[in-house]
């Protein structure tokens, strides 16, 4: 059964700062941005003239970042270098408030860097031009194991998931794995696996879940077909749950009672694929954590998969991006009309992306320019505009028996159809003053007709940091004499 958007909405606005412990191969990614313009005069190489440069916790690090931009509390298992690097490694990842008490430094290892240089020419998006490598990738063991599981044994009590982000440099070695793994199995710690890319799994034996890309699983299967690799893992390495990262076709999930979802994924421009398969496993991981079903949980990655790969480079994706990214799919499926509930969740996920709210209300019986004019300019007032309308009870009580002359449902839908309405709410009092205050939005407008000491709910919205704007209306033009001018008789 594929998630219901609704629910992966109010999942996301319910999330709560679980508790997980991320362990791998922790490195530190630099980067050197520059003009690409020139070529070598003494080799036939672009020349990169450096303006600026940047370093970031990479691997299992940007895990701990995709995690700590989740709002989750992250824990580092790993080891770095008695370096510069590893310095600024740590540094870097408690800036983002991850917990480095298991990160071990480690004589005579180096930190592992990747430097990229990244060239902007004639006006292009920036590419990389070229990577440099600095790395001991030969297998850990001796002091340096024993110290790492060590720590691992005191730092499982209290998590809700494990997470291994595997590159494949020596530090999470086939000993290491299982260890860790069987330690995890003894708390009741879920353990979720983004594999490095090799030949064989069997290290990763009795994780809870592991999440491949096609191409890793083909290599390690040998087979061609999504559904058979994910099968063959399942049974040959006791995982429960498996999950095959399908690029632009989504993923496929197969269950731990043999069910396999297909998780489709939005059309997206793929700009950078760096990083898409850490914030998989971060999300994933988050998700469960927070009570997601395994289908839930993997159209929440693949929605957190599709943000990253638009962007250039290695971006944390916020969970309040996500939220947002859905709620547009929604918007575009379901319209304009909601709930206050509703409403509500979806206002939230705006304002915490920075959007500020306007709120206006009528009746909007019989549409005419004056009403288009008028919602034009409120939605100037902001980024988002929301409309109040009274229900028809609420009309028949204002206007009289006669009104409104379209019911309900007509004018959600004509207002609905407005470029400059961006969301509609029913109220069926006489005054929006429940919604507005409900709502608490930015920006209260209402039409210069009226003196600001009589709009409704403007001394709630001012009380809360907010302002009245009294919108100018077109002259001569009124639902009223619209229908006087239609009931005049014609010669």
């Amino acid at each position: 059964m594929s998630a219901d958007v609704n629910e992966l909405i109010e999942l996301l606005d319910g999330w709560r700062a679980c508790r997980l412990l991320v362990a791998g191969d922790f490195m530190l990614d630099r980067y050197a941005y520059g003009n690409a313009e020139r070529m070598s005069p003494d080799a036939p190489v672009p020349v990169l003239t450096v303006e600026r440069t940047d370093s970031v916790p990479g691997g299992a690090g940007n895990v701990c970042r995709d995690l700590a931009a989740l709002g989750c509390e992250v824990v580092a298992l790993g080891l770095v270098g008695d370096d510069e690097p590893g310095q600024t490694l740590v540094q870097g990842l408690r800036d983002e408030g991850v917990d480095t008490a298991g990160l071990r430094v480690t004589p005579g290892r180096p930190t592992t860097v990747k430097h990229s240089l990244i060239g902007l020419a004639q006006h292009r998006h920036p590419q990389k031009m070229f990577r440099l490598d600095t790395e001991d990738g030969r297998p850990i063991g001796g002091d340096a194991a024993r110290d790492l599981l060590a720590t691992a044994e005191g730092l499982l009590e209290g998590v809700e998931v494990l997470a291994i982000e595997d590159y494949g440099k020596g530090v999470l070695t086939t000993e290491v794995c299982a260890a860790l793994i069987a330690a995890a199995q003894q708390r009741g710690v879920p353990v979720f696996v983004d594999p490095a890319a090799r030949d064989n799994y069997d290290k990763y034996r009795g994780a809870s879940c592991i999440t491949p890309n096609r191409t890793e699983a083909r290599r390690v299967t040998g087979l061609t077909d999504p559904a058979a690799m994910a099968r063959r893992l399942q049974e040959t390495l006791d995982i429960a749950h498996v999950v095959v990262t399908l690029d632009k076709e989504g993923a496929l999930l197969l269950d731990a009672a043999g069910q396999v979802t297909a998780v489709p994924t939005v059309a997206r421009q793929v700009y950078d694929v760096t990083g898409a398969g850490d914030v998989v496993l971060a999300m994933l991981a988050a998700a469960r954590a927070n009570g997601a079903s395994w289908p839930q949980a993997v159209a929440l990655a693949n929605t957190a998969a599709g943000l990253e790969v638009e962007r250039a480079g290695v971006v944390p994706i916020r969970r309040d991006e996500v939220l947002l990214s859905l709620l547009q799919s929604h918007h575009r499926n379901l319209g304009k009309v909601r709930t206050l509930d509703n409403l509500l969740v979806e206002l939230s996920a705006h304002r915490a992306a920075g959007k500020s709210v306007v709120f206006t209300n009528g009746c909007f019986d019989v549409l005419h320019a004056g009403h288009v004019s008028y919602l034009r300019q409120a939605r100037a007032c902001g980024d988002l505009l929301v409309v109040g309308l009274n229900a028809d009870a609420s009309v028949a009580r204002l206007k009289g028996p006669a009104r409104p002359v379209n019911p309900l449902e007509d004018r959600l839908l004509v207002l609905s159809e407005l470029e400059s309405v961006d969301y509609v709410v029913v109220f069926e009092e006489d005054t929006p003053r429940g919604v507005i205050e409900a709502i608490k939005p930015a920006v209260l407008a209402k039409g210069a007709d009226y003196a600001r000491d009589e709009v409704v709910g403007g001394d709630f919205v001012e009380a809360h940091g907010g302002e009245v704007r009294l919108i100018p209306l077109v002259a001569g033009r009124s639902s009223t004499r619209t229908l006087e001018q239609l009931a005049a008789p014609r010669d």
